[in-house]
Formats: structure tokens, C-alpha cells, sequence
């Protein structure tokens, strides 16, 4: 039996300081080291556009941070796409948003597909994120993931159109074509 060794948060922080990683694009999921997938230019555009778009949207009520780490309890530190989290300035020159500072992430999928909407929704329900949308890049619809249950989301739905209110700030209406970039 092959027994892969797990990396503490700590460990993986220390292999960046040294420059282990560099030149890698990569991400610690459940103590395990991931290569991510390259971005195309779909992926590239439409979390861009989705970002600037949320930013307007929500003004001073969150910081919008994209494509940097989050730092989860469960040995993890992916990077979503986009994370919606806390304003807390300075805080985040110490450590990266936990989940208590998280009010939403959303991933933009093409190749990863799988992963996002199967590994990640685990590690993001197990950790307590509230709530998780996954933008499938191939059909153009957005998948939201709510309601931790057990380790794993309770609620999933799939929308094309029309608005959503986040959890967080259920009188924000965000519209789903902006999100998805049809």
C-alpha cells in the first residue's frame, strides 16, 4: 500500500518561504499539494469581469480578492477565483482570510470542473463556508452550493439566468448573466 505524505499548513508555508514552489502553481487541499489548472482566456475574462462586477456591486460592504489563498482549519489553503470576505485591511498582511472572515467564494471551471464541484464543495462545506458558487465555463450556468449538512452541502441548485441574493447580504441582488458573462 502506497501512503502519500499530508502537508501541514505551516509545512506548506514553509516550502513558499524557501522557494520550493516557486515557478508552481499550486494549492493545499486536505494536506495534500495540487497543481492548478491554467487559466484560458475564458477563465481569465469571465472572473476578471465577474470580480470588478461584484466589487461595484457590493462597495465597502466586503473586499472582493481574487485568486488569492484562504486559510482553512481542515489542512487546506486553496485559492479560489474569487472570494468575497470581511474588510479587515492590515489584518491580512498576518494570514489570509479563515472562514469566519469568508461571506462566499465562487470558482470559474472548465478543466477542474470535477474537482470544484466535488473535492472543493467538501473542503469548503467542512470548513463552514456558507456559501460556494461554481461558474461551469462549457454550459454557462452557475452552480450554488448552501447549507452546510454533515461535511457537505445540503442545498445545490443550478441557475442561467435571472438574480440570486447571497447568505450574506440578502439584500443585494446579483445578477446571474453578470456572474456567468454570457
Amino acid at each position: 500500500m502506497i501512503i502519500a505524505a499530508k502537508w501541514t499548513i505551516d509545512e506548506y508555508h514553509g516550502m513558499i518561504a524557501s522557494g520550493i514552489l516557486d515557478n508552481r502553481k499550486v494549492e493545499l487541499l486536505k494536506g495534500d499539494i495540487v497543481e492548478m489548472s491554467p487559466e484560458g482566456e475564458p477563465h481569465a475574462y469571465c472572473s476578471d469581469e465577474a470580480g470588478e462586477y461584484l466589487s461595484e456591486l457590493l462597495g465597502k460592504l466586503a473586499k472582493i480578492r481574487q485568486a488569492k489563498p484562504i486559510t482553512l482549519p481542515n489542512n487546506s489553503e486553496p485559492e479560489p477565483d474569487i472570494a468575497i470576505v470581511q474588510r479587515l485591511g492590515r489584518d491580512y498582511r498576518e494570514h489570509h482570510p479563515y472562514p469566519e472572515n469568508i461571506f462566499w467564494l465562487i470558482e470559474y471551471s472548465n478543466s477542474s470542473l470535477e474537482k470544484d464541484l466535488q473535492i472543493k464543495s467538501k473542503i469548503y462545506a467542512e470548513a463552514g463556508i456558507a456559501e460556494y458558487w461554481v461558474v461551469n465555463l462549457k454550459k454557462l450556468h452557475l452552480v450554488v452550493f448552501r447549507e452546510q449538512l454533515d461535511g457537505d452541502y445540503a442545498t445545490k441548485f443550478t441557475l442561467t439566468t435571472g438574480i440570486i441574493q447571497p447568505l450574506a447580504f440578502p439584500d443585494i441582488s446579483v445578477s446571474v448573466e453578470q456572474i456567468i458573462n454570457k
